[in-house]
């Protein structure tokens, strides 16, 4: 049987995100932000998985966006109207803990290598905090990350309003922060665009290999291995998210991460997975058929979402939205439904009265960046937003038609199929980020077969 060849290029470390990034990034939201308002960020909670052991670690995104912090219970704030503006509250260093669980910053660490103007044990949260809030007539804050923060940070904000009052004050206003830090996320420039590119350069490295990889008999679960070995053998610490490899019909499973079932002869295999590199991921779907070549209903599909995907993709360009961008594939995806037999009508009635959604159940595009449903609006008010340069988005139609499916032709019953890409929106069109990853169907076989 094939081995995996992992004859992609080793990728070197590099120092992408520098102090001088993240003190660009705190620099740019401090002039957001008014002069009489503070922004406060919570480092994620750890996750209990049994009784001695925690889920891996993964900062808050915001926080890491701003400091490059990794570690847990800590606090970043950010008061524009002060000399210090930069404050972290940090755990303190502990010689036993650091034993068993690893090294501290502590507070003078992160003064010294990550530029906080001023940093606190977080033990020491109210003492430091509440004066801060005192100052302040505008908070912002995302609640419902860390419940119990939320309500630590609730009662010193009452506490602050109670003296505020009897100063003649009136009450501190509490703002979610998406307003200005989901916007500077959402359009990549410099090092988020550095970061991301090497994440779907490793991204694409391990769907090759994968593809490569899967034959007859092989269990899904060793193709996941394959595929993840690749992304932490090129730097990734982490995927973006679980790995999706569906064969058969778990492909009709949209999040499907079983991983379990044995490849089968004549069947398709459907990975989603991405890595994520200095904290922004890729996000690549490929469908396949593991050593073989595409036949039948199989190959008709796969040409019906593949089309739906370019013209979505040629849609792509400063001043379109994520709806025209839907509407092209859907477009597409609808004409080839009713060539097939699939659906009967024209494309406006099976638009119109949805019928398309019993194989097409899902949009076509989300936001992509530090998070694989990134952060940042998808309209203003009720209109779509337009397109910017800058901005990173998938493009991941597909058709899904259940076993039991007794409507369509035998042939066509426990096919999922997705194609999915990551698109940089550039000021004269597009760049497909994961273009390394084979879609024609002549160059998927041949190196599947290879």
């Amino acid at each position: 049987m094939p081995q995996p060849s992992f004859d992609a290029p080793t990728l070197q470390p590099t120092a992408i995100e520098t102090p001088e990034t993240f003190a660009k990034r705190r620099a740019e939201l401090l002039g957001r932000l008014g002069s009489d308002s503070i922004a406060i960020f919570r480092s994620a909670p750890e996750t209990i998985r049994n009784s001695d052991v925690h889920h891996a670690y993964r900062q808050c995104s915001d926080v890491y966006y701003l400091a490059g912090f990794e570690e847990p219970e800590s606090t970043l704030i950010l008061a524009p109207g002060r000399d210090k503006p930069f404050i972290l509250l940090v755990r303190a260093r502990d010689r036993q803990q650091e034993i068993w669980t690893g090294r501290r910053a502590g507070p003078e660490g992160v003064v010294r290598d990550y530029g906080a103007d001023e940093a606190f044990d977080s033990a020491e949260l109210t003492e430091h905090l509440g004066p801060i809030l005192d100052e302040a007539d505008l908070v912002y804050f995302a609640r419902g990350r860390d419940r119990d923060f939320d309500r630590q940070l609730l009662e010193l904000l009452d506490q602050s309003s109670r003296r505020r009052y009897r100063n003649g004050r009136p009450p501190t206003t509490l703002a979610h922060p998406a307003e200005h830090l989901d916007e500077m996320r959402l359009v990549k420039t410099g090092a988020d665009l550095e970061a991301l590119r090497r994440a779907t350069e490793i991204t694409v490295a391990g769907h090759r290999e994968a593809m490569r990889f899967a034959r007859p008999g092989r269990n899904e679960l060793e193709v996941q291995a394959v595929l993840e070995y690749t992304f932490r053998r090129l730097g990734s610490p982490r995927n973006g998210y679980p790995s999706i490899v569906a064969s058969g019909d778990n492909a009709t499973i949209l999040h499907y991460i079983e991983n379990r079932a044995r490849l089968a002869e004549g069947e398709l295999l459907l990975i989603d997975a991405g890595a994520e590199w200095g904290y922004f991921t890729g996000d690549v779907t490929r469908t396949f058929p593991p050593g073989g070549r595409f036949q039948g209903a199989g190959a008709d599909l796969y040409d019906a979402v593949l089309s739906a995907e370019q013209a979505a993709i040629d849609c792509v360009r400063p001043g379109m939205t994520v709806e025209s961008v839907h509407l092209a594939a859907l477009h597409s995806l609808a004409d080839s439904l009713l060539e097939l037999g699939l659906l009967e009508g024209t494309r406006d009635e099976v638009i119109e009265s949805k019928s398309y959604r019993r194989f097409y159940m899902h949009r076509t595009s989300h936001w992509l960046g530090m998070d694989v449903h990134d952060v940042g609006r998808y309209k203003e008010k009720s209109e779509w937003r337009p397109l910017v340069a800058g901005m990173v988005l998938t493009v991941e139609p597909g058709l899904y038609i259940a076993a039991d499916d007794e409507s369509v032709a035998p042939a066509f019953r426990g096919l999922g199929i997705r194609i999915e890409d990551d698109v940089l929106v550039t000021a004269d069109g597009v760049e497909v980020l994961t273009a390394g990853a084979p879609r024609e169907r002549a160059e998927v076989e041949a190196l599947t077969a290879g």
